[in-house]
């Protein structure tokens, strides 16, 4: 067994201590799975919602010490961790009408009998957990998981083990059976046992690169579902949009909240040329200058916390100097924030118009500009990505959305909203290297469970009268 710990970003503390499991514990753990899915599967589905929910009414009653947790964890304010708990209940409630509506089971009567669609559980569901939403990301793969019939082997990302240890302790609070939902802790060898486990699908939140390997590991096992929520080189479009003061706040909250750190977050900025340009830049500015960045409970409340590590405060510091090291220009200054650890960072701006950058997301608070001369650049701008997480237009004219609404490449494309905003009752996801045409929040419900579709008649009769061809 290797020992780890997480570690405080903003303070450098140790928040929790353990040891990752060794290939044999996966192994152990997947079987255990394997054993509790018969019962899990085959129970009446108001069992497994009961189960569920006695875990929403225990996440609900630990709501204050887990969105601490979580704080502690991943260095976010704890304003953001208090809602990311409220999800994760409230998705509970989501997933059992998804299910209703997307997997259920229905009936048609046909000459025969009878027409039946039902829909059956994978199996074992490897979830791999991602650091920026600890709790709620992985939680949105589990749940609809568990109420399909499926049984789970969570590991939580070996950045926030704590709150996967509190999830655990959620699911035994709430009386699951044994076996149903098991907890792995670890790093890279601990996720790579566990998808040869025995896995039947895998639901993933995490970096495109891991994504592709994930498709490259599976190829020849096309019975191991795979669900890949990835991430995305995110395009904010802004066009005939008066007011640059409006614009600056939905630009702000697309590119900076969670410090960057979300998948949907706005990595670039389309504008025009010229003074509509500059004065979308300038109110950016002045609004991200503006900007409280501190510890998860100073006061006054901050809106910007730590990134993850020091270490990822490094890596996103250096991609922007790479840009600027090629060509790209400072709008605003980024660097290293004094307050107690190097994981703070200053947001930054670059503007990198006529710079080849690399097509990759940089996972942290700085936007890169682009400007264009019309509207079709800034289209054909937006679609020049490999990725299609999500995309966005702030602009005063509605024929400009239904333009953009039509050609850009996404699963979730916003309109004068921020590029982040996206509801638990709607599908998640991308296309691209920002997923496999699997989106999760709502339509979770599909990649958990398989469609059945049988013809049945209630007794044996003879259907010689269907059969042409017969001799008399």
């Amino acid at each position: 067994m290797t020992p780890f710990k997480s570690i405080d970003p903003a303070t450098g503390e140790t928040v929790w201590e353990g040891a990752a499991a060794s290939p044999a514990e996966v192994q152990a753990a997947a079987d255990r799975a394997r054993a509790a899915f018969p019962d899990w599967a085959d129970r009446p589905r108001q069992d497994r919602i009961d189960a569920v929910k006695r875990y929403q009414a225990v996440l609900k009653d630990r709501a204050p010490q887990m969105a601490e947790a979580i704080s502690r964890e991943t260095g976010k304010a704890l304003w953001e961790t208090t809602a990311e708990l409220a999800a994760m209940a409230g998705k509970v409630d989501i997933s059992i009408r998804a299910y209703d509506e997307r997997t259920g089971e229905r009936t048609a009567d046909t000459a025969f009998g009878h027409a039946t669609l039902r829909h059956r559980p994978h199996g074992v569901a490897a979830v791999l957990g991602p650091f920026n939403f600890p709790g709620h990301l992985p939680n949105g793969h589990i749940v609809p998981a568990l109420l399909a019939g499926d049984t789970v082997v969570f590991k939580p990302s070996e950045e926030t083990p704590l709150i996967g240890q509190l999830m655990s302790d959620a699911f035994e609070a709430a009386d699951l059976p044994a076996g149903v939902v098991n907890v792995v802790q670890g790093g890279r060898d601990t996720g790579a046992a566990l998808l040869d486990a025995g896995i039947d699908a895998l639901m993933f939140t995490g970096s495109g690169a891991a994504g592709a390997h994930f498709r490259r590991k599976f190829a020849d096992d096309p019975h191991v579902i795979l669900a890949l929520e990835l991430g995305g080189n995110n395009p904010l479009v802004v066009w005939d949009a008066a007011d640059a003061a409006a614009v600056a706040g939905i630009v702000v909250q697309s590119a900076f909240v969670t410090t960057g750190q979300r998948c949907s977050c706005a990595r670039r900025l389309i504008i025009p040329e010229g003074p509509r340009g500059d004065a979308v830049i300038e109110a950016v500015i002045a609004l991200t200058h503006r900007l409280i960045i501190g510890r998860w409970n100073s006061d006054p409340e901050p809106y910007m916390g730590s990134l993850i590590s020091a270490r990822a405060a490094d890596t996103v510091l250096g991609q922007a100097a790479d840009r600027c090291n090629a060509g790209a220009r400072v709008l605003m200054t980024f660097g290293h924030l004094d307050i107690e650890s190097e994981a703070f960072v200053l947001p930054g701006i670059i503007d990198t118009t006529g710079v080849e950058v690399p097509d990759e997301e940089i996972f942290g608070p700085i936007l890169q500009v682009r400007r264009v001369g019309s509207f079709d650049a800034a289209i054909a701008e937006a679609n020049n990505t490999r990725y299609g997480l999500s995309a966005g237009l702030v602009s005063d004219d509605p024929a400009n959305w239904e333009r953009f609404i039509r050609r850009i490449r996404a699963g979730v494309v916003n309109f004068n909203r921020p590029t982040t905003g996206a509801a638990g009752d709607m599908p998640f996801g991308g296309l691209g290297a920002s997923g496999n045409h699997r989106p999760s929040a709502y339509y979770a419900a599909d990649y958990c469970a398989y469609p059945v579709a049988s013809f049945e008649a209630g007794s044996v009769k003879n259907i010689e009268g269907e059969i042409k061809g017969l001799l008399p």
